[in-house]
């Protein structure tokens, strides 16, 4: 078999990072490699075998100069790509940077379960003494991705295979006010060049939590989406899932059989994100498979989700150590949407459901305080507004993989 041009970067790859860690075992050095083993499993890969790697100055605990986290790995089944990566690597600018309000360049790039991707990005955080969860982030940068393997989506009609060049802008902001944490982010998008057509996206993002006592806790989301008309349907919102472009970044939904097909195809598990609308999850995937892209071009929802006490998270608030990483929270919630009128493609409908769920959530904060772990819910939309089988009320199960409220 003869070596793609992608390849060769790979096998490129493997070796400095394998001379680097050579060059590491001398009693001194000025940068390290730390390596761990990886193994991951997908339909067209088979088992994925390979390695991460952190790289950083010593004693910088990921916040110094030349951060790098990178994985190898190579398909047992050996598809027609069989070895992919991944590669992010960091450098602050001083000049623009303090404590926890760093300035720096960030490129990453990947080749893996399809997607090649490629972005070069400037970020800037603005943090005021050491609370790590109030901040303001802008990023502003360009990528270059295309589908270059159609196996790999769990909906391959989700996507096109064009070369995309996107010029984005992200802000962020997030702390506490007199109510309690809030968050507000804004994302922008414009393809500018390639073989795809022009378009543009925006997407916005609100959060409000206020604690009410006694254990009880209101959360609230609104999500706003709006595309041009020519958008591509990786990038365009569904009502109960995030957009095609996004769910690469899950590894559980980033290629098809990491769950099973008829896990997915049930109509049970919902790819948490976008609209959030999650009564409608059984809806939207009997239409993705009926081969069916329920696609719009503008949504806007609100996600309600009232937090109250439960014995089981109570005692586990109480084990040492564990206490402070995993939750299970227990709450009733209500998600409310629709389009917003400007565009084509758009649902003409109030869409509404509400009922009960629970999410069990695992927790490590990175070195900037940010979430990082996993969350499951299950939840039990009792009641929608618009019922594919006519019964509004009727017991129904959502799996969610991912958070909507993360804090």
């Amino acid at each position: 078999m003869s070596n793609t041009p992608l390849q060769k970067l790979c096998l490129i790859i493997v070796t400095l990072l394998v001379v680097a860690d050579g060059a590491n075992s001398q009693e001194s050095r000025s940068y390290e490699f730390i390596p761990y083993p990886d193994i991951w499993y997908n339909d067209v890969d088979g088992i994925r075998l390979g390695a991460r790697v952190v790289g950083q100055v010593p004693g910088t605990f990921n916040d110094g100069p030349h951060r790098l986290h990178a994985g190898v790995w190579i398909g047992t089944w050996w598809p027609e790509l069989p070895v992919s990566y991944y590669l992010d690597f960091t450098e602050p600018i001083p000049a623009i940077s303090a404590f926890n309000s760093e300035g720096n360049l960030q490129l990453v790039s990947s080749v893996r379960t399809g997607l090649s991707r490629h972005s070069l990005r400037f970020n800037k955080r603005w943090q005021q003494g050491f609370d790590q969860r109030s901040y303001q982030k802008l990023t502003v940068g360009v990528t270059a991705q295309q589908l270059i393997d159609a196996g790999y989506p769990v909906y391959r009609h989700l996507w096109q295979q064009e070369w995309l060049w996107l010029g984005t802008v992200s802000f962020r902001k997030q702390g506490d006010n007199r109510l309690g944490f809030n968050l507000f982010s804004v994302d922008l998008a414009a393809n500018l060049a390639g073989e795809a057509p022009s378009f543009s996206t925006f997407r916005l993002i609100a959060k409000q939590g206020i604690a009410l006592g006694k254990g009880f806790h209101l959360r609230s989301r609104f999500f706003g989406g709006i595309a041009s008309d020519n958008t591509v349907p990786e990038m365009l919102f569904g009502r109960s899932f995030r957009q095609a472009d996004r769910w690469v970044g899950s590894s559980l939904v980033r290629a098809k059989g990491t769950i099973p097909a008829a896990w997915m195809g049930s109509g049970t598990f919902q790819v948490t994100g976008g609209a959030n609308l999650r009564g409608y999850t059984n809806q939207d995937i009997t239409a993705l498979e009926q081969g069916a892209a329920p696609l719009l071009t503008s949504i806007g929802a609100i996600n309600l989700e009232l937090d109250y006490p439960n014995p089981i998270d109570r005692a586990i608030r109480k084990v040492p150590a564990v206490g402070d990483l995993v939750r299970l929270r227990s709450y009733l919630f209500n998600d409310t949407g629709t389009s917003l009128g400007f565009t084509e493609r758009e649902e003409s409908r109030v869409l509404s459901d509400a009922g009960a769920g629970f999410a069990l959530s695992l927790n490590i904060p990175d070195n900037l305080g940010n979430p990082r772990g996993l969350e499951l819910r299950y939840d039990i939309p009792l009641w929608v507004s618009h019922a594919s089988s006519g019964n509004n009320f009727a017991f129904r199960s959502v799996i969610g993989l991912g958070a909507i409220f993360t804090l």
